[in-house]
């Protein structure tokens, strides 16, 4: 709209001239040899316009003839970088697509129209690599590094060619390159930072890391979270040989990420080393409460050192109140209980632990506890059965590689922070065995056998002695010094049963002193000398080839057959000798099937009992 206003505004200026001009009196007169030319000023003004024009064309022509040599030579450059740069075009199009042979054909056309062209160097080099001629690629590459445009690009290619000729070494030469080149490089600043993590030069990944923090190559995040990685990674290389400034290491990386487990854990481990049991243990909570581990569990547990299973088994209690209902916490308690023998509390925690999240510690843990309880190999080996096919524990996991202690970087790309505590992917997720159900997390009704002595005289009932695998009964004849020994469980059972009942569920066995019994033929002695002991499976009809009448007392019958089994018995020894031998002799229990029996289905019949019977 300006330019239309000048326009007219300018126009307006010229008429405005001529009609001054036109207005004018007069006339302009030109003698020349004799002639005179006598016209208006309007007219005059015009012929010399026109005169003006003619001879600026003319000037024009005559400079066009002179220059055209350079307006033609400027033509068809240009026409040939037209070209040019359509045949590189269509050639990154087609490396874009994979197709190489077309990307070279255009790639070397491009070249040959545009010379010194960095795209079309960088299109020939890139193709070379498709193709798998390497020494032509690596020739281009070094030949980018001797122009200061090109030399950031040759240094790239040439370290993709590093690595994939797995050369480390060179590799890591031309990035540091590039970084003295361009320092804002991201891909040069990683890659040294990834090769200095791999080399285990921690000193100079921090500074590296630095550096690629002040030239914004990461965000602040980013830069506290590696920061702490390579801190920790460092005070573990230092734990041994430098404590001092090892813990302080840690205690910088706990504060820059407090949900890294591994940095908790060695600054919990220096702490306790320098006997601050506080300050171990507060860093381990905070750790604790943001990501519970096993290995917080451990270090929390072994705190402070010299206490026994029971104060650690507290404290690991207490631990896991700080994060409640988590799966890592029920099996640190489970493991702590179980060390300190509580066996009730490591069987609730395990039993939580198969039912919501099973792995295969909890499986073990729970075999080991039935061995450690009970001695039952029979459940012990149900339960290692089923860890076989139980799901992987979790473990460090970093681009496909499973590792048992945490790695500050990848061993495959170079990547910090890369291991995640997680379940291992791609591995046998199905637990073994049917659904787990409830009568495998109690304890068997059979336990540890448990040895009762009666001393003579004494009518306070008995008493646990100590254990005993395979005791024996002390015979109706021995001396009146001798103890009554017996097998008895933990939980009474109902005296009445039914011999179905029997043949189709355990019920665990008790001891019964009987003062009233009678005595064998033969025995001198009287009932304050020796107290008989009395089983309820004695109660109960034994396995016999004809079952006992439904009607019969099983506590009458045994007085009956007690007198004929004495009367019928030779004694041929003296009753000293008889009794050593029978204190020699297992006893012999006549229980149906043993605790772990599943019993007989309700289509089969159930075996007839013989009939109760003393020991003799």
């Amino acid at each position: 709209m300006v330019r239309v206003l000048i326009f007219f505004g300018l126009l307006f200026v010229v008429a405005a001239g001529f009609a001054w001009m036109a207005d004018l009196p007069g006339v302009v007169t030109i003698s020349w040899a004799g002639y005179v030319w006598e016209r208006p000023p309007v007219v005059a003004a015009l012929l010399l316009a026109i005169v003006l024009i003619a001879f600026l064309l003319v000037v024009w022509l005559i400079l066009s003839i002179l220059r055209s040599p350079k307006i033609a030579s400027r033509f068809f450059r240009r026409r040939r970088k037209d070209r040019g740069y359509t045949a590189l075009s269509k050639g990154l199009i087609a490396l874009g697509a994979g197709d190489v042979k077309q990307a070279r054909k255009y790639g070397q056309e491009a070249e040959k129209l545009l010379r010194h062209e960095p795209a079309a160097q960088l299109l020939l080099a890139q193709t070379a690599q498709l193709s798998g001629k390497d020494d032509e690629a690596r020739a281009r590459f070094e030949a980018m590094l001797d122009n200061s445009q090109t030399r950031a690009l040759g240094l790239h290619g040439l370290f993709v060619e590093a690595e994939r000729q797995n050369e480390p070494v060179a590799a890591l030469h031309y990035a540091q390159e590039a970084v003295k080149e361009s320092p804002k490089l991201e891909w040069a600043g990683k890659a040294v930072l990834g090769y200095q993590a791999i080399a285990l030069r921690w000193e100079d990944a921090l500074q590296t890391l630095e550096r690629n923090y002040t030239s914004k190559q990461i965000d602040k995040k980013t830069y506290r979270r590696h920061k702490a990685v390579v801190l920790s990674a460092l005070a573990q290389s230092l734990e041994d040989g430098e404590p001092d400034r090892a813990f302080s290491l840690a205690k910088e990386a706990h504060s820059l990420a407090p949900d890294l487990v591994p940095a908790a854990v060695v600054a919990a481990r220096l702490a306790t080393r320098k006997n601050e049991i506080r300050k171990a243990a507060k860093i381990v909570e905070t750790s604790w409460k943001v990501s519970p581990h096993p290995d917080l569990a451990e270090a929390y547990a072994h705190v402070r050192t010299g206490d026994s299973a029971a104060d650690r088994f507290k404290r690991v209690k207490a631990l896991d109140a700080m994060r409640a209902n988590t799966t890592t916490g029920a099996l640190a308690v489970a493991k702590a209980a179980l060390e300190a023998r509580e066996f009730a509390v490591a069987r609730e925690q395990l039993k939580t632990v198969l039912q919501a999240e099973p792995s295969r510690q909890a499986f073990l843990l729970m075999a080991e506890l039935e061995d450690a309880e009970t001695g039952d190999r029979g459940r012990m080996q149900e339960w290692l059965a089923r860890a076989v096919r139980a799901p992987q524990d979790p473990a460090w996991v970093a681009d496909g590689i499973v590792s048992r202690e945490w790695q500050a970087v990848s061993p495959l790309t170079g990547r910090l922070d890369a291991f995640v505590w997680q379940v291992p992917a791609g591995l046998d997720e199905v637990s073994g065995g049917p659904v787990l159900e409830e009568a495998l997390f109690d304890a068997p009704a059979l336990l540890k056998a448990e040895v009762v002595t009666v001393p003579v005289g004494q009518s306070d009932g008995p008493h646990v002695e100590a254990e005993a695998e395979k005791p024996a009964p002390v015979k109706a004849g021995a001396p009146a010094d001798a103890e009554v020994i017996d097998v008895v469980s933990t939980k009474p059972v109902e005296p009445a049963v039914s011999a179905a009942a029997v043949a189709t569920k355990p019920e665990p066995v008790t001891t019964t002193v009987a003062e009233d019994l009678p005595r064998p033929e033969g025995y001198e002695g009287t009932t304050d000398d020796v107290k008989f002991m009395k089983r309820p499976q004695d109660l109960a009809p034994a396995p016999a080839a004809v079952a006992a009448p439904s009607g019969a007392d099983p506590v009458a019958e045994p007085k009956e057959k007690a007198a004929a089994g004495a009367a019928e018995k030779p004694v041929a020894k003296s009753k000293v000798e008889e009794a050593k031998e029978d204190l020699d002799k297992p006893i012999s229990f006549p229980l149906a099937r043993m605790p772990d029996d599943p019993g007989l289905d309700e289509d089969d019949e159930p075996e007839a009992k013989p009939k109760p019977r003393f020991f003799n």
